[in-house]
């Protein structure tokens, strides 16, 4: 695993000349065309409500319109999260699951909805989510610090990757363990380990909005020290970046993000690790562009995968982490064919 940058397919070097401005501007524009996509799919599929009734308006402001705005929402945090992992890191490669956050994060979810009893779906309420956004933010941070003491650090790439995936595996199991001993709460568990939007709701969506901005904000704020690691651990202490504290800056960012997408919609990889590739292949920005650009093109990518994960196979409904590991997947398999690591 190398610590540069990925090499570009030869199709994508014209375009690094482009704008961020105009990329996000279009990411924009992308976002807004599929919300309103999302809010006529239901269901049965292709079912838009815009001219109906008094029941049509309560589906569509009630639960199509908050889950595609939640769904933009979470993939905006993963997107996030992926861009300052890969830069905290130096690796292509990185992305929030690196560290073990999100099976911890689905960890203390789970065991916060054993403890109250409840299951995804019947946490509906603002204290509800708030409850599963902190267990999964917990869950998270203990997977990443455990990961950290056990890689000694992040020097060492290789020993991080190794106790990044065991700490993922222990934290499964650990998780597979509670759904065990409560087989009451295996159902809805295991749509949520799979990746689902269905239980987002405004109170889901409005925090994701709240701690996206908290997120984004500190992020930027910290861009700067990134792009001096970029050149090197003594390169950045020679501009006086206090490495200590940015490290765990960062890790927090990571952590809040992943934690609060995890514990709102459950387990959905590949967005985090795609989408600042898919902005490196656009532009070459500085990190203050590529945090925002990151996540703007992680919320474009969650939201296109939820509606086609609704309307693919009407009436039922894909897991929208199955198709995101099946498209992510295979991008990165075919970027990986024209130009290997």
């Amino acid at each position: 695993m190398s610590g540069s940058a990925l090499p570009l397919p030869s199709a994508a070097v014209p375009a690094a000349r482009r704008s961020p401005a105009g990329l996000a501007g279009l990411l924009v524009l992308a976002s807004l065309g599929l919300v309103m996509l999302g809010t006529a799919v239901g269901s049965l599929g292709w079912e838009p409500l815009w001219q109906g009734g008094a029941g049509a308006a309560t589906i569509l402001w009630d639960i199509r319109l908050p889950r595609s705005v939640g769904a933009w929402l979470a993939g905006a945090l993963l997107g996030l999260a992926g861009a300052v992992a890969q830069g905290l890191f130096r690796n292509p490669l990185a992305d929030p699951y690196l560290l073990g956050s999100a099976t911890g994060a689905a960890f203390g979810v789970a065991l916060l909805l054993v403890l109250i009893g409840v299951s995804p779906a019947a946490a509906a309420g603002w204290a509800a989510r708030l409850g599963l956004t902190g267990a999964g933010f917990a869950g998270a941070v203990a997977a990443v610090l455990l990961t950290l003491a056990l890689a000694r650090g992040v020097q060492q790439t290789l020993r991080l990757l190794l106790a990044g995936v065991i700490v993922g595996m222990v934290f499964g199991a650990l998780s597979a363990l509670v759904m065990f001993w409560v087989p009451d709460i295996m159902r809805s568990m295991q749509a949520f380990l799979l990746g689902t939007t269905g239980f987002l709701g405004w109170s889901g969506a409005g925090l994701l909005a709240a701690l996206f901005v908290l997120g984004l904000v500190a992020a930027i704020a910290l861009s700067p020290a990134l792009d001096a690691l970029a050149l090197g651990e003594a390169t950045a202490r020679s501009l006086g970046i206090p490495l200590g504290g940015v490290r765990v800056g960062l890790v927090a960012v990571m952590a809040l993000a992943t934690g609060a997408a995890v514990a709102q919609v459950g387990l959905i990889g590949f967005i985090g690790l795609v989408a600042p590739h898919l902005v490196r292949a656009a532009v070459r920005p500085t990190h203050r562009w590529l945090l925002p650009l990151a996540a703007l093109a992680g919320g474009v990518l969650l939201l296109a995968a939820d509606v086609l994960a609704r309307w693919l196979l009407a009436p039922q409904e894909l897991p929208v982490g199955v198709l995101t590991a099946l498209l992510g997947g295979g991008y990165l398999l075919w970027l990986m064919h024209r130009r290997p690591l």
